[in-house]
């Protein structure tokens, strides 16, 4: 496509980033090579001072994963796209890249379990401090801040109380304090949200979830101005090998194509979803961005396109009862992923946020009787009556 011209998101997801072969190939190549051949010493000693451009070793440089990241920079209107083997690679690599022993981090409460871990429990052993905030709460942010505070994390909306964080303010008040502002893209994805449009530095995302949408392969990326991507983020990528496959960045980029449409189709259907929980009495609260009912409704529809496709509620009776909504479905999948044309169910007390502590559960509001929905692409009336025969006691 010619990359001067200026096109709408559904056009840069079907075409953004090809660059076909001698063949002249109307679909993406995936190119299963580890290593590329050079001409001579001589250009092979180019490639490698990177001087010459053009793929050295599927670590850090492969044609497939090229037209992802350029598709992904394209939609996210990024001026450069490191992808990664997973989500969570995603953000280790940021970090890995990007900041140091001694450095201090500010994270939202309201991340993703697995997220908590990596910087408590991993990170920390090796010298970077973080400190935990409300996501919702800016001034909380401010008062966190330190001499050494490099990095603020946060996702929006959060995993899974669909937490809307204000990232227009959260970036001026980094920007304040010399510090980056990353925002976890997974739940809206460019069709819905662009964080870089609203003041982000760097955006992060798990592959894994809506960008493939269909529940097949793993992959991350990190996206950002090229000042602040490179060379760190690549340069712990070529040396640390957290990349993502060739073949898992081609399954990516056929689900990308049709990332418009499936946003805007779970997005109807979770608003529906949600509106039919609000009604039912076995349901003490629910959370869906898209209600009038949400904490921060307001400005998830000034920053946001539509609501997403997660729903989450509390179920009366704690524990036991949602277990029971969780165990009667015979259609919605019992599954911790996400994204998916189908529809999938977790109970993330015991097990999204299972090996966070109880203390720190409950600050993030993952309390026992919470069950997470990520709505697929089947009948409204089948999942109703699917959720409705655990609800009913």
């Amino acid at each position: 496509m010619d990359n001067k011209e200026k096109y709408d998101l559904e056009t840069l997801a079907v075409r953004g980033g090809i660059e076909r072969s001698q063949f002249g190939e109307h679909s993406e190549a995936l190119y299963l090579t580890s290593s590329f051949v050079f001409k001579s010493a001589a250009q092979a000693a180019e490639r490698f001072a990177e001087r010459e451009q053009g793929p050295i070793y599927s670590r850090f440089t492969n044609p497939t994963v090229k037209v992802f990241e350029e598709r992904l920079a394209h939609l996210e209107g990024a001026e450069c796209c490191v992808a990664t083997a997973s989500g969570m690679s995603a953000i280790l690599a940021m970090v890995m890249g990007l900041l140091k022993a001694g450095d201090h981090v500010i994270v939202s409460h309201s991340v993703f379990g697995a997220t908590v871990q990596l910087f408590t429990g991993i990170l920390q052993r090796f010298g970077l401090e973080s400190t935990f905030v409300s996501a919702t709460d800016v001034s909380a942010w401010k008062q966190a801040v330190k001499p050494n505070t490099r990095l603020f994390f946060l996702e929006t909306p959060s995993n899974p109380l669909t937490e809307i964080s204000d990232i227009a303010a959260l970036a001026r008040v980094a920007h304040e304090a010399g510090a980056l502002l990353a925002v976890d893209n997974c739940f809206c994805t460019p069709a819905l949200q662009q964080p870089l449009a609203l003041g982000a530095d760097i955006v992060i995302h798990s592959a894994t979830k809506y960008l493939d949408g269909q529940g097949r392969v793993l992959g991350g990326a990190v996206l950002g101005k090229r000042e602040v991507i490179l060379p760190g983020v690549l340069g712990f990528l070529r040396t640390a090998g957290p990349t993502m496959s060739p073949f898992n960045a081609w399954v990516i980029l056929k689900g990308m194509e049709t990332l418009k449409i499936r946003m805007e189709a779970q997005c109807a259907s979770a608003l529906e979803l949600a509106r039919w929980l609000e009604a039912q009495p076995g349901i003490e609260r629910v959370f869906y961005p898209g209600l009038p009912s949400h904490p921060q409704h307001a400005l998830a529809m000034k920053q946001q396109k539509n609501g997403g496709g997660i729903v989450s509620f509390i179920v009366k009776g704690g524990k036991d009862a949602a277990w029971r909504v969780v165990d009667n479905t015979r259609l919605i999948s019992i599954t911790a992923n996400l994204g998916d044309t189908k529809t999938t169910i977790t109970h993330p007390a015991s097990t999204t946020h299972g090996r966070i502590s109880a203390e720190a559960r409950a600050v993030a509001g993952v309390t026992d009787g919470l069950l997470r929905v990520a709505v697929g692409l089947e009948s409204l009336k089948d999942l109703k009556a699917d959720l409705a025969r655990g609800l009913a006691g």
